[in-house]
């Protein structure tokens, strides 16, 4: 049986894009909400959430880079008409992600008390961190086999409940916030503790209303997901050819942005919490970029397995000009009203005084970004994903060592250490299109 064909035009784009920009940005917006509670509680809360929040972003990025994996050998079938090897793809991507997420509990559990101690120095930051992720680590289950669901629904081209299951997420969290860290409708105030549990029952909540979808949904129904298939290895280990380089590409990035705010934290208490501040909107002005760049993870390989490689240049220039034109219209509101959109952070116009210089800087910076992910994920679904890493690694080496000389050695500030991100997107861009331009990524099976 044919798949439906994809067309390349700025509707199809967009309609594919637009329901997972929330749901691929699931872990940025959750941090997003917890930091801007917590900021209303104390000057440590926020530097604290900027430490653990990245370090649960990066573990939640393992999870969703091995999706990210799973979703494009799930396109590549969904392109050529496999309707068996669709469902065996998502089984194996379902097995592996279980599997995984009881590793990297284990290691939470166990270790993060000896990881955080490594890179934190202040005492009080330490034990917040430890605070919220006691709560945070019982999340990791259903954030993992959801990131798989979402990469079945996005593989098939069907993302329409992915972005309503995104809203449930988002809306349940920001309740739970409210009610958990300043004690609300007869509950204890829990502060840090409070955001933890919060963001893990809202996943859970989030995980069981797309469980039951998928159960009403009669479209799916010929991909048979309820049989239940042995565990293939050999697919899992394809899968794992493909997606490993897409995590360690994740936690590389994720991993120098937590080595980013270990160094800030040299420049103070309130250089942390302002670079928190900063992080933060990052976070919520890339959401159309991380969107986009999932849904030309489909796009492409989803053309590939329909043998028109001849689509996929028009396809990574439109996406990457909606994403552009997206992300660029919410940045400019930031420029116009920045004291309003860091209002929404922390009511201390201090840390207003220390990051609104660096928001001119992150413009820029969300500008390559909003350009330069669509072609490094366009790469990634052509199954190149091996060139996507070493291109990752070459850009994480240049922006540390930059880092390190600014704020070490210099002793340059908040400002002049974020030009650091300016120089990891011109240097992933450049690269990313030399190796398009070679169409070495011809011919690569998936």
């Amino acid at each position: 049986m044919k798949q439906k064909r994809v067309e390349v035009s700025y509707g199809k784009i967009f309609a594919i894009s637009a329901p997972i920009m929330l749901a691929s940005a699931g872990q940025n917006v959750v941090t997003l909400a917890d930091g801007i509670f917590l900021g209303r509680v104390g000057e440590v809360e926020l530097g604290a959430i900027g430490f653990v929040g990245v370090f649960y972003m990066i573990i939640a990025a393992i999870g969703y880079g091995f999706s990210r994996g799973g979703q494009i050998m799930i396109a590549r079938r969904a392109g050529e008409g496999d309707i068996d090897g669709v469902a065996k793809a998502t089984y194996s991507l379902v097995y592996f992600e279980l599997a995984l997420a009881v590793v990297m509990f284990a290691f939470m559990y166990f270790g993060s008390y000896y990881f955080f101690a490594a890179f934190i120095n202040s005492d009080a930051i330490f034990q917040k961190s430890l605070e919220y992720l006691d709560y945070r680590m019982w999340g990791v289950f259903f954030s993992y086999i959801g990131v798989a669901i979402i990469a079945f629904y996005a593989g098939i081209a069907r993302t329409t409940f992915i972005f309503i299951d995104a809203i449930v997420l988002f809306l349940t969290n920001i309740f739970l916030n409210y009610t958990l860290i300043f004690g609300k409708f007869g509950f204890p105030e829990m502060g840090m503790a409070g955001a933890g549990l919060a963001s893990t029952i809202a996943e859970i909540i989030a995980f069981l209303t797309f469980f039951v979808y998928i159960i009403f949904d009669k479209e799916i129904r010929k991909y048979r997901l309820f049989r239940f298939p042995k565990i293939d290895i050999e697919l899992i280990k394809t899968q794992l050819r493909i997606s490993g380089p897409m995590v360690i590409q994740m936690v590389v990035a994720l991993g120098s942005s937590f080595i980013f705010f270990s160094i800030v934290e040299n420049l103070g208490e309130r250089d942390m919490a302002a670079a928190n501040v900063v992080r933060m909107i990052y976070l919520g002005l890339s959401i159309p970029c991380w969107g986009f760049s999932s849904g030309i993870n489909t796009l492409v390989s989803n053309a590939l397995g329909r043998n028109r490689s001849d689509q996929l240049y028009p396809i990574m220039h439109k996406t990457a000009w909606l994403c552009f034109l997206f992300t660029m219209s919410l940045t400019v509101l930031m420029l116009i009203f920045p004291d309003t959109i860091m209002a929404a952070f922390t009511p201390d116009t201090a840390i207003y005084d220390v990051a609104r210089p660096t928001l001119p800087i992150l413009a820029v910076i969300l500008m390559l970004f909003s350009i330069g992910s669509i072609y490094f994920n366009g790469l990634a679904g052509t199954g190149a994903t091996q060139v996507g890493l070493y291109i990752q690694i070459v850009c994480a080496i240049f922006y540390l060592i930059y880092i390190y000389i600014v704020i070490v050695i210099i002793g340059g500030g908040l400002k002049l250490a974020w030009t650091a991100e300016i120089l990891y997107w011109l240097i992933m861009i450049v690269m990313t299109l030399l190796y398009l331009k070679s169409g070495r990524w011809k011919g690569i099976k998936v």
